[in-house]
């Protein structure tokens, strides 16, 4: 499903709020980051897991945590940078969330 994304000053509070409760750049505090924020908040963007949760590349820490047994999938959405260009960019979330999150 591709969707238009915009990022609220709480959704962007609530990813701070993550990052700065689960510090560290070792790939287990990524992958902590980036599961709590998807509970959190029903999916999370890699635009947003690169910018708010300080995870660099968050593709490989999504494929650890789906190894772990995480079911996380992966939509596409678009995305308006700072610069006001728009990108297709992945939606991380979990299967059981997929419902309510993308269709809200």
């Amino acid at each position: 499903m591709n969707t238009t994304f915009v990022i609220t000053p709480e959704r962007r509070d609530t990813l701070y709020s993550v990052r700065e409760s689960i510090p560290g750049t070792a790939s287990a505090s990524q992958r902590t980051r980036l599961l709590t924020a998807i509970q959190k908040l029903g999916s999370v963007t890699v635009f947003e897991a690169q910018r708010f949760l300080d995870i660099a590349d968050p593709r490989p820490r999504k494929l650890e945590l789906v190894r772990e047994g995480h079911p996380i999938q992966l939509a596409w959405a678009h995305m308006e940078t700072e610069a006001g260009v728009l990108h297709r960019v992945g939606r991380y979330f979990l299967v059981r969330e997929k419902a309510k999150e993308l269709t809200e």
